[in-house]
């Protein structure tokens, strides 16, 4: 109990507004009083498919904000901080072209494994130009060659600017690493302003957001470079079945927190079957999560949540025995018609109620709101299918290419990753039933 007691306080205290509040504010004294120029940092990884997009948004940012923007040229994150980063490299590839096409952004839609020997020859070119004005129009057009293959494309941009030796790319990459760290992260396609960082171009609406409260906005009222993209619920192509959405999550993942309600909404508009396909939490499966990436998940969740219109921040970590609880339960209560409602309340539970449901009355609460009694729970509770359950349903989510939660996809179209994506499930679900009505 007195765990769970710090875990709310704790987690309360660091997604607090007024914390945020409070950092800007001593961010933006520092600024004034030394006389910097407002100042973004942005980090390049050559053969990173959200870097090629990021980089196209370098000079519409330059243009549109009074900001002075730092380019650094960094290498591939660590293991711990990416795993699975084969399945994330295949799958950046085929979603940052779905990306491309809803931002007028540029990226082949059938783009494979970049070559090795393009990616070592953009990285020089691209050390050699990091720092310097000419970073954003060479970034992009060197992208562009790796993608499309275009050794010729790189060629030309070698000679015209130049590349740097293999000790200075070396330097270039450590120099960039280590600025990255300093800072507070681990990825690459990052945006970091005076202590928050802002993912590619799915979260440039942030930072938008801020330059323009900041008074840094040379446009003032004009629409924003990259606007938040989430669901419609527009109207409902007419169709006599019904669309399948397979739904994977977990009791421990924040997104999936902030994912569930506007899922439930999604599957009710357009009256899909949904299929809750439970998963152990990353950890419990063996997957590592360092701090720096829990910090920076914990606090970018918070600001989805906002712009979701949903609580989050009061923390029980569910790791271990409670998620593993949780999901006997909901194994039970799936059947019973119960599943959808003790998902919801379940994760809402762990991270805005901040609910213990490691423990008996914290469980007993969430299934007694969702509607199941304290025998079902029992029973749950005496029962291992659910592990055999879980274990298939991870198998299902490898084998849709994709290895984390929450991820979706609908009448087996290719899956979707990241509650950020619902604007493509939801056309996705459009688009099948336009195909087959």
């Amino acid at each position: 109990m007195l765990k769970a007691a710090i875990s709310r306080r704790v987690s309360s205290f660091i997604t607090s507004r007024g914390l945020r509040n409070f950092r800007r504010g001593v961010h933006a004294l520092r600024r004034r009083l030394s006389g910097r120029a407002p100042t973004v940092y942005y980090f390049h990884q050559p053969d990173d498919p959200y870097s090629h997009l990021a980089a196209q948004m370098l000079k519409p940012l330059a243009a549109r904000y009074r900001v002075k923007i730092v380019t650094w040229v960094v290498p591939a994150p660590e293991k711990a901080a990416a795993p699975e980063y084969e399945l994330l490299a295949a799958y950046g590839r085929r979603d940052a072209a779905r990306v491309a096409r809803e931002y007028g952004l540029d990226f082949p839609d059938d783009a494979g494994a970049p070559d090795p020997e393009l990616v070592r020859s953009v990285t020089a070119l691209l050390a050699k130009a990091a720092g310097t004005d000419r970073f954003a129009e060479i970034a992009v057009a060197a992208g562009h060659a790796v993608w499309m293959g275009d050794s010729a494309a790189l060629g030309w941009l070698q000679e015209k600017h130049g590349v740097a030796d293999e000790k200075d790319t070396a330097a270039a990459l450590t120099h960039g690493d280590r600025m990255r760290r300093k800072l507070g992260h681990y990825l690459s396609g990052m945006f970091s302003f005076e202590g928050e960082w802002y993912w590619g171009v799915d979260r440039l609406n942030y930072l938008e957001e801020r330059l323009m409260e900041a008074g840094l906005d040379n446009e003032p009222g004009k629409p924003m470079l990259a606007p938040w993209r989430d669901l419609t619920l527009g109207p409902v192509p007419p169709s006599t079945r019904r669309p399948v959405i397979d739904y994977w999550f977990s009791f421990r993942s924040p997104y999936s927190w902030i994912s569930v309600p506007r899922m439930l909404k999604l599957a009710r508009h357009y009256n899909a079957d949904l299929r809750l396909r439970f998963v152990l939490p990353m950890v419990m499966r063996g997957l590592p999560v360092p701090l720096t990436k829990r910090m920076y998940i914990v606090r970018d969740t918070k600001r989805e949540a906002e712009r979701a219109g949903l609580p989050f921040g009061k923390v029980v970590d569910s790791v271990g025995a409670g998620a593993a609880r949780a999901l006997a339960v909901l194994h039970h209560a799936i059947p019973l018609g119960k599943g959808e409602a003790f998902a919801e309340l379940g994760c809402k539970a762990v991270f805005a109620d901040g609910i213990d449901i490691a423990s008996d009355s914290g469980l007993k609460d969430v299934a007694k709101r969702a509607g199941l009694t304290e025998e079902t729970v029992r029973k749950a509770l005496a029962d291992p299918t659910w592990e055999a359950a879980v274990e298939e349903n991870r198998q299902a989510l490898f084998e849709a290419g994709l290895w984390g939660v929450p991820s979706f996809r609908v009448d087996g179209k290719p899956a979707h990753w990241g509650q950020d994506r619902f604007w493509a499930l939801e056309q996705d679900i459009i688009a099948s039933l336009k195909e087959n009505p």
